[in-house]
């Protein structure tokens, strides 16, 4: 009987699982894909070549399925969201430090992306492990950050110029969130702000926040917490949205590239102190 074949990609988070067809993988076998995932925050599958009906099966073994209001949905499978580059296109989606749904009352659990069409170069996707970045900050400011909790809003769609506000009733009112949750699962603390999603503390304006949020992005994404995953044709990536921040690279202009992305729901957060 076959099992998983786990590699990690980097010192802090990420791990490549070999061996096992998730199609058609046992329960027991999707169990310990999980427990990778919440080990390693990231976790990539190559030579999988999920159809759609595959993926959603797949998302279903985490959770409910978190249909994106923003993005375009795959003709025929509402559940699964379109991540479509063109080749005219210099700037892409997910381009810089962010959460998956961290506006949400219950953000994003996982996601899960699916290879469907690659460019010849390019297109990697970086993650950053929040949870080794709370471990490296000192103690005091570990314990300052614990005490705060952060305003989280999707208005940065509102000056996306790449089609993701075509929808005003998507919008909502903006949600609060600790500055540094527990894990729903494993209980470890990880660092919960984001570039792309965080406005500014609560009880603090934007203006006295911006530094401090500025400090804590810049630490966070430092190269010793990040991995990079290279992404191959077939390839799934799955990553838990409380464990890790990601970054899609926009490097392959003049080429497209198309993948297909499912959303798992999660549940409020709650803070570590």
């Amino acid at each position: 009987m076959s099992e998983w074949e786990i590699e990690k990609i980097a010192g802090h988070c990420g791990a490549r699982l070999k061996g096992i067809s998730l199609s058609r993988a046992s329960n027991s076998e999707l169990q310990k894909m999980r427990s990778a995932l919440f080990e390693h925050g990231v976790i990539v599958m190559p030579d999988q070549n999920l159809c759609p009906d595959d993926q959603i099966q797949l998302a279903r073994f985490f959770g409910s399925i978190d249909v994106n209001r923003f993005f375009t949905p795959v003709s025929n499978y509402p559940a699964i969201a379109e991540v479509r580059t063109s080749p005219e296109q210099s700037a892409v989606i997910g381009g810089t430090w962010h959460t998956d749904h961290s506006y949400d009352t219950a953000p994003a659990m996982c996601s899960i992306l699916s290879a469907r069409e690659l460019p010849p170069f390019g297109g990697d996707t970086h993650f950053a492990s929040m949870s080794a970045a709370y471990g490296a900050m000192s103690h005091g400011l570990q314990k300052m950050l614990s005490n705060l909790r952060a305003w989280h809003s999707d208005d940065s769609f509102l000056n996306s110029n790449l089609g993701l506000a075509n929808n005003p009733d998507a919008f909502r009112d903006p949600v609060l969130h600790p500055v540094i949750i527990k894990h729903p699962v494993t209980g470890v603390p990880c660092v919960y702000v984001n570039g792309d999603f965080t406005t500014h503390f609560e009880n603090w304006s934007i203006e006295e926040s911006t530094s401090l949020l500025a400090y804590i992005y810049r630490f966070v994404t430092q190269p010793i917490f990040t991995a990079r995953v290279v992404w191959e044709p077939g390839m799934v990536a799955i990553w838990d949205n409380r464990l890790v921040q990601h970054y899609a690279t926009a490097d392959y202009y003049g080429h497209s590239r198309l993948m297909h992305r499912i959303t798992v729901e999660g549940v409020p957060l709650k803070g570590f102190n």
